[in-house]
């Protein structure tokens, strides 16, 4: 079931402008689907989805999976403002973040990296929010897959 409603959701902002959650709901109620504001905003955070223009967007990090090295090389995961901070096992930030560079990330500007600390500049403090929390769960759960949250 929730699967069926994640799936009807992407399709649904992938169609639809959407600005609010009461309007996503009123589409998922259109197909059928009837849901809590608790659980669609619990859907909206598992599937990375964020406001961009006063619209819901897919974040372009819920379909990658995460290759081995990240997975490996951090240690945690923060955010302020603009910048993700990735803290990583020493002498492996600038391997981990040449794999963030080759993921060609569209909501990141940039990297740089030192001895064991990347920062990486989002293009708005949501992307940076959702980026964080997502990176923090997936690496940290050891699972790196983002669709596995």
């Amino acid at each position: 079931m929730k699967n069926a409603r994640h799936d009807a959701i992407r399709e649904i902002i992938s169609v639809h402008s959407v600005g609010t959650q009461a309007e996503l709901r009123e589409l998922l109620e259109q197909r059928g689907i009837e849901v809590t504001q608790a659980t669609l905003s619990r859907d909206i955070n598992e599937l990375g989805i964020i406001k961009l223009d006063e619209r819901y967007t897919i974040s372009e990090t819920t379909s990658a999976e995460l290759p081995p090295l990240l997975m490996q090389a951090v240690t945690g995961v923060d955010h302020a403002g603009y910048t993700v901070v990735f803290h990583c096992h020493a002498g492996m930030a600038n391997a981990a973040c040449a794999t963030f560079d080759r993921l060609k990330l569209g909501s990141v500007v940039g990297t740089i990296a030192g001895d064991d600390t990347i920062f990486i500049l989002m293009r708005t403090e949501k992307e940076a929010e959702v980026f964080s929390k997502k990176m923090r769960s997936v690496i940290l759960s050891g699972k790196g897959d983002f669709n596995a949250q």
